[in-house]
Formats: C-alpha cells, structure tokens, sequence
C-alpha cells in the first residue's frame, strides 16, 4: 500500500514535535498542578480560619457587651421603676437607655441596630418591626433563659410579618442578630438586689446586616470560589449565591462538613473538581465553607509550561528544518513543473502537458492540471465558434430594428389627421402618449427631476381619465423645494395606476387620487392616497412579498434600495373601505 505525501509529512511531524510534546507537557502539568493545588488547599483553609477569627473577635466582644448589661446599674434603676402605662415615663426610659446602649455597642462598626425590646416598647434605635416580642428572634431569646442566641440571617420583612415592606428597597432587608434575655441585678455594696418579680424583663437584641459576613468573604479568596455559612440546622447565615440566604440548603455533603467541624476535602461538584475548606466558629457556631475549582489554580503554572514549551518548540523547530531540508527537492520538483505549465497556458499555449510519474499527492494534481487544460482548450474554441454566431444575430437584430423616429413620426401624422378631422380629444389623447413614449424610450433611465416625473403622470392622467369617463379626480400638495431633487423614473406610475384599475374598479364617479411630497429631516416623503375599496393586511402582505403579485411595485421597491440603500423603501397603509396610502421615502441628499 503507496502512502501519500500528506500522509509522510504528518507523521514526521506528529514524531518530531507532537509526541514529546505531548508526553513532557502531561509530566510537567500534573506535577505542577499537585504541588499548586495542595499549597493552594492549605492557604485557602488558613484564610478561612483567619477569617473566622477575626470574626470571633468582634462577635465576642458583643458577647461580653451583653454580659456586662446585667448588672448596669443605669438599666437595674430604670426599669425597676418603669411604669408601662406611663407614656411619659416611657419615652424618659427610651433616653437613658439609648445612652448606655451607645456607649457597649456604637465603636463596633459592624453593628447595625441595637434595641431592648418588651412587649410595651422598643428601647433604643427604631425599626419597623410592629410587635417584635411575636417574633422567632423574640421567641429564641426567651428559651434560652439569659444565654446569648446567635439568630442567623432571616427576612425582616417576613420575620416581623411587615408586607407593607416588601416592594421597598430596604438596606436592612437580610439580618442576623445576637439576643439575650436580661434579668438585671445591682450589687449594693455587699447586697445584692434583684428586679421585682412582677417587672418584664426585656430581650437585648444586636442586629448585623449581611455585608458584615459578605464583605469579610468575596474579599479574601481566589477568584471563582464560592462560600457558604451555616448553623447546625443548615439555616443559610451568608452565601456567594444571594438565592440560598435565608433559606435551608442541605446537601449529602455538607453533611460530613458538619460532622468535622474544621479541615478540607476534594471532591467533585456539579462536575467540577474542586477543593473544600471549613471551619466552625467558637463564639456563633455556624460552619464556614468555601469551595474553590481546582482550575482557578492552574493559572499560577501557565508561565512554567510556556516556558517548557518555548524550548521544545525551538529544539523540534531545528530538528524539523532539517528533515524539510532532504524533503525540498522531492516538494519543490513538480511544483517547479506546475509553474512552467502554467506560464505556458498564460500564454495562451493550451497544449501544454507536464509529465509525472508518481500517484501521491503532486501526481494527482499534475494529472488534473493537464486534464484542466485540455478543457479549457475546448472551451476556447466553443467559446469562439458562439461569438461568431452572436455576432451574426445581433447583426441580424440591428437589420430588423425599427427606428424609433417612425414611431414618433407615425403617431405625429395621426395627431394631424385628428386635428384636421375635428376629433381634439383624440388629437390630444395622441400628443400625450407620444410624450409618454418618448419620456420612457430614452436610454439614459437613471434619476429624472420631479417636474418631468409630474409631467409624464399628467400626461398619463388625461389618457385614463377619458378612458374612465372622468371617474376619479387628482390633485397634487408638493413642497416646492421638492421640485429640485431627482427621483426614479416612474416613481408613481405602479401605485396610480393600481389605484385606478383595482382601488376605483368599483365606483362611477368620485374617485380622489391625492398626491403630497415634504420633507422631514434628511428624509423626502411622497404620499399617494386614494378613496378607493382598500385592501387587507394579507393582499398588502401578497403586493409587497410574493414573488408572483406586483411586479411592478417590487421591481419600485428593489430600484429604491439599490440606488439609496436598505433602510429606505415603500410602505403600504390600507383597510377595505378605507382606501389606501402608500408612502415612499427617499434620502434627501443621496451618496453618489
């Protein structure tokens, strides 16, 4: 079996550069991709732990805020004297306790809102929640009998049942809070003295928004990673996916994230391989988790494999060169060939022939040039042979050819015999259409002004208004500015005359014919309405698209955007029994 020259080539090259290539660049781009994956999984798993405890640090330090409210002395005083049913007394409450949350909780720049809630008011900032102590975060607090409650993130809308809400843009629509039931004390020297039993106690509650978690994450890992936080019922605190906060979001393996607490996985997510880093925070204990694809972290070993590359190329390149070198008689040879040959047949020598004598590739093409030129031989000479008959026909054409001035002089002689008869109408009717032969016989059938264009339509007007006995009227309202602008020849002429044929073929008499032309812009318009029956969406559709309706009014169409471009045309407007508008629009300043 004979291989052929493609075939030779390709294989040297595939064995001189492909395969080491190929076998180098999967050594060097495995081992790279470990040792960057696994730096990269422990660098991840480190920001994530910084990450949580930096957050500690700030929730902790609201943790021991709230402790220390126990046994605040301002706030034993006040509501241990508290009278509820005192609007006064409430509003001189809401003041002093406003102070002494300001001076725990205002330097923390992470905290949104900070109130004392009870079933007869909100101490502190004011929110819209209505009744807040109806609430979950309400509910948590009082469960957990004086113990910190750390609330993950909820919908304020729905967690205080506000709907009014729920179209507003709210920069506190996503909240997560801390909260703890105060049962207040005060250490009075050595005694200490507790708030009345009948006394409400109130439920502190610290409000974060969302941006505190948001903003500690999608600034500190790689690009493409995603992260997620949650508590041990799998309640979303924060996500990079805005659609699972708020929400339950269990997965199979979350699952094993919850059960260890802290420390990394690889594993393969919606069909990606990827790197997983958790860790669990002391003071909240929500789970943070962060999953990066392993492709992110390929881009750090691009410039080793260009490197690689780059010298395998440069080495294969030499090595390449100089097997093309032995290879250049055996390629060069019959393309030498071929281009005396075809010098040949630019001379006009079309017996030329090249010899070849082997069946690769350059053998075939060899045998197809020769075969190419043996063809276009004959089709010179068939070629020839229908020139000399062409021109014979056309010699024959000319001889037959009636001289338009026969024409003009015949119609002129009947006119004469009209007038001597008496008959004017005809005499008339005869000098019309002669001008009306003459207006479309001319050779030159480029742009005309518009003031010969009115001429021929009024020419052609008198013609069908005495052949339809006066049954329709024209009148005519045009810009005069118009009148210095060319327009096609027989612009009008397809919709006239559509109007007079088929828009009046059901009327005697009253038939209108209205004609305008203005200008708007950089635009001319020209308007040819009419009273007739009209037409239906469909036989518009039919007159503008289909190939076998109008022609006339297509080839209109076709001439308008060839000479002025796509974007200018003919539109129809009609309804039966409303009659019919076409309008036709033209640049006003047309590019040669």
């Amino acid at each position: 079996m004979k291989t052929t020259f493609r075939s030779r080539i390709l294989a040297s090259y595939i064995f001189l550069i492909a395969v080491p290539l190929i076998l180098l660049g999967v050594v060097y781009y495995r081992t790279s991709l470990q040792v960057v994956t696994e730096q990269a999984q422990r660098n991840v798993y480190e920001i994530v732990k910084k990450n949580n405890a930096l957050m500690d640090t700030k929730l902790g330090i609201i943790e021991q805020n709230s402790l220390a409210l126990f046994v605040d002395k301002d706030l034993f005083r006040v509501f241990s004297k508290l009278d509820p049913s005192n609007e006064a007394d409430i509003f001189d409450a809401d003041r002093q306790v406003s102070s002494v949350l300001s001076k725990y909780f205002t330097l923390n720049e992470d905290v949104y809102a900070y109130q004392l809630w009870t079933s007869y008011f909100t101490f502190g900032q004011m929110l819209p929640q209505g009744d807040p102590t109806r609430s979950d975060v309400y509910r948590k607090a009082q469960e957990a009998g004086g113990k910190i409650v750390w609330y993950p993130t909820y919908d304020f809308v729905d967690m205080f049942d506000q709907p009014y809400l729920q179209e507003g843009k709210l920069d506190f629509r996503h909240l997560f809070s801390a909260t703890r039931y105060l049962d207040f004390s005060y250490l009075d020297n050595t005694t200490l003295e507790k708030m009345p039993p009948g006394v409400e106690r109130p439920v502190l509650t610290i409000s974060f928004k969302l941006e505190a978690l948001r903003s500690l994450y999608e600034e500190s890992f790689p690009e493409n990673s995603r992260y997620l936080v949650m508590n041990e019922d799998y309640q979303v605190v924060a996500s990079s996916d805005p659609g699972k906060v708020a929400k339950q979001y269990k997965e199979p393996w979350l699952e094993q994230v919850q059960l260890e607490n802290s420390g990394t996985l690889r594993m393969t997510l919606d069909g990606e391989a990827v790197i997983v880093c958790f860790d669990r925070s002391s003071v909240t204990g929500w789970i943070s988790v962060v999953w990066t694809p392993e492709s992110t972290l390929v881009s750090s070993l691009v410039p080793v494999i260009r490197t690689s590359s780059l010298l395998m190329v440069v080495v294969m390149g030499i090595l390449a060169m100089v097997f093309a070198y032995f290879m250049a008689d055996r390629i060069t040879n019959p393309i030498k060939k071929l281009l005396g040959a075809m010098r040949s047949v630019g001379g006009g020598d079309f017996q030329t022939q090249v010899a070849y004598h082997s069946n690769d590739e350059f053998g075939i093409l060899l045998h197809r040039f020769n075969r190419m030129n043996e063809q276009i031989r004959l089709l010179v000479t068939e070629n020839y042979e229908i020139k000399l008959r062409e021109q014979e026909a056309e010699i024959q054409a000319l001889s037959m050819q009636m001289n338009p001035h026969f024409l003009y002089n015949t119609l002129n002689v009947m006119n004469w015999t009209a007038i001597e008869n008496g008959q004017k109408e005809l005499s008339k009717m005869l000098v019309c259409l002669s001008n009306m032969l003459h207006y479309t016989s001319r050779k030159d059938w480029g742009a005309v002004h518009l003031s010969e264009e009115t001429e021929w339509m009024s020419n052609y007007f008198y013609i069908m208004g005495a052949r339809f006995e006066d049954k329709f009227t024209v009148s005519y309202e045009i810009d005069p500015q118009l009148y210095e602008y060319k327009v096609p020849r027989l612009l009008f002429q397809p919709f006239v005359e559509n109007a007079i044929l088929h828009g009046f073929d059901q009327m005697e008499t009253g038939g209108v014919i209205h004609i305008r032309g203005w200008i708007e812009g950089d635009t001319r318009h020209y308007q040819i309405a009419d009273n007739g029956r009209g037409m239906s969406e469909d036989t518009v559709h039919a007159i503008l698209y289909q190939e076998s309706s109008s022609i006339g009014i297509k080839n209109m169409i076709a001439r308008i955007q060839l000479m002025y471009g796509g974007e200018y045309g003919i539109s129809i407007s009609s309804a039966p029994g409303s009659g019919t508008s076409v309008l036709i629009r033209l640049p006003l300043h047309p590019q040669n």
